[in-house]
Formats: C-alpha cells, sequence, structure tokens
C-alpha cells in the first residue's frame, strides 16, 4: 500500500530573476549581437553589461549549425533560435562554453524545438567561473554572482562527459560552476559522465558554488523518462552537485542510474560511486526542495536509488512535498522508513502530502 507522510514546516521558497534584456537585432545566418549597456563589471563586484539578443540561424534548418551555437553562447545575452518551423536536432561538434567575461545574463530559449545532440561523445554547455579558459571576472570565482545562466524549453541528448577532469567532471551534458542556474521547461536524455568516481557525478547536469548559496531551480523539466532515455553516472544518474541547493518543481525524474561502485569513501578495492540514482547531492549547509514532481524507476549500485544527501555537518535539510517516489531501488543502502532515499542531515526529511513507497 502507499505510504503517506505528514508533517508541517515552512514552504521552502527560491526565486531566482534575471534581468530583462533589450535590444534585439536578427541578422540573416548564424547569429545577431546587439550592443551592450556600457559598463563594465570588476572585482568590486559591480555587473558587468548584459548583452543584447541573438537568434541562431537565419529560418532555414541548415543555418542552425554547432558552430553557431557556440559562437551564440560564447557572447551571451539571450540565445534564440530560427531554423524552421519543425522541431530541429543539432549535433555538437564541440561544446559551447560561456565566457565569464561576455554577459552577466544568459537565457538559451530552444522554444520546445531545439535538441542539442553530444552525439555520446562530448559534453554540450558548459559554465565554470573559476577556469581561466574562460576568463577570471573576480578574485573569488567560488563565489560570484554571474554568468546567471537560464535554460528554457530545450533537449539535451547524447552528451557525454566521460574523461572531463577539470573541476572534478560530471556534468554529462550540462556543467555549471559559480554563478546561479534555472532551468525550465526542458528535457534531458541519455546523457552519461564516468561511470566510476566515489565523489564524481550528473549524468545530466553537475552544479558546484552557486552564489550565495542560490538554489538552483528546475521546473516543468524531465530527466530520462524511460528505459531507453536513462542519464547514467557513477553518482546522481540526472542531477549532482556539491554544496549546493536545489528547488526541483513540476519535474520528472525516471528510469536514471548510478552506476559507480563503492560508495563514498571508496570501500577497498573499488573505485567508489554507485549512490542516487536519480539526485546525488554531498556538502555541509544546503537544500533540497522537490515538490508536485514525480521520482521514479531511478535505480542506485549503492545508496539512495531515488536521492542520495549528505550534509557532513548535518545542516542541511531534505523536504518532499505534494510529490511521489516510487520503484527506485537501491542495491546497497538507504534510510529506514524512506524507500529509495539516503538521508543524513538535520532530523529527518520533512514529507508533506507525498507518497513514498519501494
Amino acid at each position: 500500500m502507499p505510504r503517506f507522510l505528514f508533517a508541517h514546516a515552512p514552504v521552502l521558497s527560491a526565486v531566482l530573476s534575471s534581468a530583462v534584456l533589450s535590444s534585439a537585432l536578427l541578422v540573416s545566418g548564424v547569429v545577431a549581437a546587439g550592443p551592450a549597456d556600457a559598463g563594465a563589471g570588476t572585482s568590486s563586484g559591480s555587473e558587468r553589461a548584459t548583452a543584447a539578443r541573438h537568434v541562431v540561424g537565419d529560418g532555414s534548418p541548415a543555418s542552425c549549425t554547432s558552430a553557431a551555437v557556440v559562437r551564440a553562447v560564447a557572447i551571451g545575452g539571450t540565445i534564440t533560435f530560427s531554423c524552421g518551423a519543425a522541431p530541429k536536432r543539432i549535433v555538437m561538434m564541440a561544446t559551447a562554453k560561456i565566457r565569464n567575461d561576455a554577459s552577466a545574463d544568459v537565457v538559451i530559449d530552444g522554444g520546445g524545438l531545439i535538441t542539442l545532440s553530444g552525439a555520446g561523445q562530448r559534453r554540450i554547455l558548459y559554465q565554470d567561473t573559476c577556469d581561466p579558459a574562460q576568463v577570471w571576472t573576480t578574485d573569488h570565482c567560488d563565489d560570484q554572482a554571474t554568468p546567471r545562466l537560464t535554460i528554457r524549453r530545450m533537449t539535451f541528448v547524447d552528451g557525454n562527459s566521460t574523461g572531463e577532469s577539470y573541476d572534478g567532471g560530471g556534468g554529462g551534458a550540462v556543467f555549471v560552476r559559480g554563478g546561479t542556474l534555472s532551468i525550465t521547461g526542458s528535457r534531458f536524455y541519455r546523457n552519461q559522465c564516468d561511470s566510476n568516481g566515489p565523489d564524481l557525478g550528473g549524468g545530466a547536469v553537475r552544479v558546484l558554488s552557486q552564489y550565495h548559496g542560490t538554489p538552483v531551480t528546475v521546473s516543468g523539466s524531465t530527466f530520462g523518462g524511460s528505459a531507453a532515455d536513462a542519464n547514467r553516472c557513477s553518482n546522481g544518474g540526472a542531477l549532482s552537485s556539491i554544496g549546493v541547493s536545489w528547488v526541483i518543481t513540476r519535474s520528472v525524474l525516471s528510469f536514471n542510474q548510478a552506476i559507480g561502485r563503492g560508495a563514498n569513501p571508496a570501500r577497498p578495492g573499488t573505485p567508489g560511486g554507485g549512490s542516487g540514482g536519480a539526485i546525488y547531492n554531498d556538502g555541509n549547509t544546503m537544500t533540497l526542495s522537490v515538490v508536485s514532481s514525480t521520482i521514479q524507476d531511478n535505480h542506485a549500485n549503492e545508496g539512495g536509488g531515488a536521492i542520495f544527501f549528505v550534509s557532513n555537518d548535518r545542516t542541511g535539510t531534505l523536504r518532499i512535498q505534494g510529490s511521489t517516489l516510487r520503484r527506485n531501488p537501491n542495491d546497497g543502502f538507504s534510510t529506514a522508513g524512506y524507500p529509495g532515499i539516503f538521508y543524513l542531515g538535520q532530523g529527518d526529511p520533512v514529507v508533506i502530502d507525498s507518497t513514498i513507497t519501494p
């Protein structure tokens, strides 16, 4: 029978705001860029200019290329697509990398028609404020406000970050360190990262060092969805982070897999990993809030078939509200009374109007 758990606690909310971007300029061809507002950011904390709107493509499917996406992402601002009326898959021949000195806001909006594919060979999208190759813009790269990355109505498929080791690797489709991240109305299928490693993860998305602890927001999005579309990694088949908070609403995480073995720290004679079939959160003070979402049919070789949440200093909290968690087996360990969840944090998980069953 379903298990209903009830509790009372303040509703966790997080609002990530993006600045309104102006000056749209469409140029026939690959990408159009309007002038940025005057004013450059400095290490004192003032923001860089917010770039104008850019359009990938000139209306024809052939004009929407990997090179066009890479150029647009490097410029920043709001990026939309003009590839014709039909859905368009763009096979990425290189990873699209956000430059830290280009634009305070980077909004990538596929309008529900655009799929970016890593072809099983490469990570698709990358942001790292601590990577000098993308330009250092402050003396506190591990806690800086920008870039603010927003992903809207996009599909990411067949991303693969296996072998990527900078800042710990992971993030088969999307890797973000620094600034902030918001994902809305997007889909992630068949993405993967390294199959082993005690703290490496995020078959779809890996996040580190969000500004002032701002939660990553995920809404109306799907990760996996079928056995054929599973995201997989050593830990966190779909999502993984260290010291990062999340607010996940109206989303589905299903059929994702944590495929490492040996847990964290790795047992002697093992490479480590295998926890958090859907979500892997490790760190100290952090929160995970799952609201009006479904997490089902995920699997972990070690702990937490659905969620692995470990707050090392026991200050972190887990909240599940109006959600369903079911059929999330783990071959190793879970927390008694919470099938598919391994939790070490402040008190017990707060579960409100939700169903958690084996």
